[in-house]
């Protein structure tokens, strides 16, 4: 019990804001002759409640409203599942990273709406203020370690190159909300071939991060947080999927809206080339590699300076510094789409950082494992893989025992995945099978009972 709310009141403050489901404002809350405490007093033990993950909040200021955890729970689908799923689900995420999604799994109707906050920006002071705190970005700087800090920028990026351009891509398309499997990417990025029922957008956004990484990997001693890297990043990015072609690598000149949040990003032209300039300046100087990625991160998706495409700009441009310094890069492995526009949405309506940071030490821990930097950060067994190890390891000798192509074989995967496994395992089942797939080699192949004459009569098929 905190010491400072008498007990009594404590309680009394807490039943007072679940009597109003759909949230409560202060003004409401003094009204009730039950609390009888002055405006600030009450004001304070709110917010107090609400730092102790006690209470919910949504809006600012005037149209800050007040709602208890049985209000939020009842509202949201994902928070009816039992709690020891939910509970399972959530385990990589801080405190505050779960206060956070829970107010951005509220109705858009109870959260009011909000504009740019210059000082969110302004305030930042380089090397002064940290948003990734200093145990943990040296927690990354030891597992991103590749041992090639001496050697020319991008010398790793570009030893991962034929994997990078892979996982990248498909990762920031499917963020979008791109429907091309691991194994099309890989077939259109090797092969060329698109998949025609996707449509043309689709394959666009996938060879445009091509060309978006192979400019990284090309210019990785000449590109920074300066208009020239991230402008032609984003003309790379969104080549051939604007309805005005002259906006590629411009900064937008006309208001933009976002769905699913009620956040609105500046509408002024010069404010917003103002802000990009700070924003780019603010960047640069900061030294710390891991903060400047997400620093990034947070600030180019807020500021939305160009007329679409901001999250994949933001996205590419987070390893800019990851591949100055020869760090592991950060290809969002394992990244859930609800997780990464959730701590977005955190950003643009609250800006808090806190789910946002959650997602980008996840995905950069995974991004490590997966490229072999390190292994001393992988905790225990991935428990998918753990409880679906038989399905995957049988469907992975179908498709080597069958000899199918690549096109066959993401067929035969995502119909087993819907014979086997319940609709919310399908998706993880058909990556982590498509992921097994592309690493297999004659070192690993015995995991999965596998002759090396079988391996070989697949191979030349895959190809």
């Amino acid at each position: 019990m905190p010491h400072f709310i008498p007990g009594k009141q404590y309680h009394d403050i807490l039943r007072a804001v679940e009597r109003f489901p759909m949230g409560v404002s202060v003004s409401a809350l003094m009204r009730m002759p039950e609390l009888g405490l002055p405006k600030r007093t009450l004001q304070r033990r709110l917010d107090f409640l609400w730092n102790e993950g006690n209470l919910r909040v949504s809006g600012q200021a005037r149209s800050r409203r007040y709602l208890s955890l049985a209000s939020v729970e009842a509202s949201s689908p994902v928070l009816r599942e039992e709690p020891a799923r939910y509970a399972a689900k959530l385990d990589w995420l801080s405190m505050e990273g779960r206060q956070i999604r829970l107010a951005v799994l509220q109705p858009q109707a109870q959260r009011g709406a909000v504009g740019y906050q210059c000082g969110f920006l302004n305030g930042y002071v380089p090397n002064v203020t940290f948003y990734l705190p200093q145990e943990l970005r040296r927690n990354l700087a030891e597992i991103g370690q590749a041992g090639l800090s001496d050697l020319p920028a991008g010398t790793y990026l570009r030893q991962l190159m034929d994997r990078l351009l892979i996982d990248l891509s498909w990762n920031s398309s499917r963020l979008e909300g791109n429907t091309y499997s691991l194994l099309e990417t890989q077939r259109l990025l090797e092969v060329g071939l698109g998949v025609t029922e996707k449509g043309t957008a689709e394959t666009q956004m996938i060879l445009n991060h091509k060309a978006a990484i192979e400019m990284l990997a090309e210019q990785a001693d000449e590109i920074g947080f300066n208009r020239y890297t991230i402008c032609n990043l984003h003309a790379l990015l969104a080549d051939n999927l604007l309805a005005n072609p002259h906006a590629a690598g411009r900064i937008r000149s006309r208001p933009v809206g976002i769905s699913g949040t009620v956040y609105h990003p500046l509408a002024v032209p010069q404010k917003i080339e103002e802000c990009f300039e700070r924003m780019l300046v603010t960047a640069e100087e900061i030294e710390d590699p891991f903060e400047q990625a997400f620093f990034m991160m947070v600030h180019l998706p807020y500021l939305q300076p160009f007329e679409d495409a901001n999250k994949r700009v933001s996205r590419l441009a987070a390893n800019i510094p990851l591949i100055r310094q020869n760090l592991c890069p950060l290809s969002f492995v394992d990244v859930v789409q609800a997780d990464y526009v959730g701590g977005l949405i955190g950003v643009y309506e609250l800006n808090r950082v806190d789910y946002l940071r959650d997602v980008f030490v996840w995905a950069y821990r995974r991004s490590c494992v997966r490229y072999s930097a390190v292994r001393e950060s992988l905790g225990e067994p991935d428990p998918f893989r753990l409880t679906h190890r038989a399905e995957i390891g049988r469907v992975v000798r179908e498709v080597v025992d069958g000899r199918l192509d690549r096109m066959s074989a993401a067929r035969h995967i995502a119909a087993e995945a819907s014979r086997a496994l319940p609709a919310e395992d399908r998706a993880r089942f058909i990556e982590v099978v498509e992921t097994e797939l592309v690493a297999l080699h004659e070192g690993n192949i015995a995991r999965y009972r596998l002759r090396p004459a079988e391996f070989a009569a697949w191979r030349g098929a895959w190809k």
